[in-house]
């Protein structure tokens, strides 16, 4: 029997110490989801513009020694100067203050509705589409019918009978608000729970709440991430056009949509009453957007253009 030689084993073009050089440790899901959202410019914009708006939310009240509800009428209707950075209102109340207070019950309804339109969606979703046949029929039959209500002609009757406040603000946005998340998450399980590795955990007799909580709902992780990145700004434009029309907070609270519902009578005269809350409101919804689309296209490389 012939022999080969060792020569014809050796690796060619590259040689052993040259590889192991090059070579580079894998990287994780995140990390990887991370570095491409980096590399989307306009994502990594809207991130840092982001976290300047949520950091002036903060801190932006305590920059000014004025209160965001004192009134002074001797200084009412004041244009921007260095001793009221955004003006006066009608009533004497410094603007600068009262926008970065306004911006803290913006996001604060934009992240709480966020959150509980992402609790009831997952729960109801990964139920409807783990258990399917009649279960996943009732329960999405159900929620057609919720979502073919008009979703602001539903938020606006349910502020006109349970009043007007922060609570009932947030519960009339919820109502039908998780019905989007709970489609998504549906999908998500129904194709995922056919997968090998949930059907060896069932095998190895794995509870249907270690199942969820342990495979299916991490593994969906990333179009809820997405989701829930642009139901935020939804919320937020929703409570500045119920402040707007006056169904919105009550005084003394401040938000973007009440300033602009005070500031748009003055805008002939005092164009400032509007005009700040109008180009947070604009910035922040912008941002909202632009970091989850960057976030879609980071998790999901194949959407990328």
């Amino acid at each position: 029997m012939m022999q080969i030689s060792k020569d014809k084993f050796q690796l060619v073009g590259t040689k052993i110490s040259e590889a192991e050089k090059i070579s580079k440790p894998s990287l994780s899901f995140w990390k990887d989801v991370f570095i491409r959202f980096r590399k989307n410019k306009l994502a990594m914009f809207g991130l840092i513009l982001l976290a300047i708006l949520i950091f002036m939310a903060i801190f932006g009240p305590y920059m000014t020694e004025y209160d965001y509800r004192t009134n002074d009428l001797t200084n009412k209707n004041q244009a921007p100067s260095s001793e009221h950075w955004f003006g006066t209102d009608d009533l004497g109340r410094d603007v600068f203050a009262r926008t970065w207070e306004g911006a803290r019950i913006s996001i604060f309804i934009g992240v709480a509705a966020a959150l509980i339109d992402l609790f009831i969606g997952v729960l109801w979703g990964g139920i409807s589409g783990y258990k399917g046949g009649r279960t996943d029929e009732m329960m999405m039959r159900f929620a057609d019918v919720l979502y073919g209500v008009p979703y602001l002609l539903l938020v606006i009757l349910l502020m006109v009978v349970l009043g007007q406040g922060l609570g009932t603000m947030i519960l009339a946005m919820t109502i039908t608000g998780w019905i989007n998340m709970a489609r998504i998450v549906r999908g998500q399980v129904l194709s995922l729970k056919s997968q090998e590795y949930v059907l060896a955990a069932k095998t190895l007799g794995a509870n249907t709440n270690r199942i969820m909580l342990k495979h299916l709902i991490p593994n969906s992780m990333a179009p809820i991430l997405v989701t829930m990145t642009l139901t935020i700004p939804n919320a937020i434009f929703t409570e500045a056009f119920l402040s707007f029309i006056g169904l919105g907070l009550t005084p003394p609270l401040a938000s973007w949509g009440t300033m602009a519902n005070d500031g748009l009578p003055a805008i002939r005269y005092y164009p400032w009453r509007l005009f700040f809350p109008a180009v947070f409101i604009s910035l922040t919804i912008f941002a909202f957007n632009v970091v989850g689309d960057g976030l879609r296209d980071a998790l999901d490389p194949r959407l990328r253009k």
